[in-house]
C-alpha cells in the first residue's frame, strides 16, 4: 500500500493546522534525532550479536561432543 501525492498532501496540510508553521522545525528536529538514536541503537545490537556469534563458533566443543564425533567417525 503506497501514499499518493494526494494523500500525503493532505497528511501535511493536517500537520501544518494542527502543530502550526513554527512547530514543524521542532517536529523534524526531534523525528532526525528519534532516527539517529534507532540506528545507532541498532548497529549496536548488530555488533553485539555478531561477536557473540563468533565466540560461540570459536569455543571448543565439550567433551560429551567429542566423544559422539568419535562414535561417528573412530580412528582406526
Amino acid at each position: 500500500m503506497s501514499l499518493g501525492i494526494h494523500e500525503i498532501l493532505l497528511i501535511l496540510l493536517v500537520v501544518l493546522l494542527l502543530f502550526g508553521g513554527r512547530k514543524i522545525p521542532e517536529l523534524a528536529k526531534a523525528l532526525g534525532r528519534a532516527q539517529y538514536e534507532y540506528k545507532k541503537a541498532k548497529t549496536a545490537i548488530e555488533k553485539e550479536a555478531k561477536e557473540f556469534q563468533e565466540k560461540v563458533e570459536n569455543e571448543e566443543k565439550p567433551s560429551e561432543y567429542q566423544l559422539k564425533d568419535d562414535i561417528k567417525n573412530p580412528e582406526v
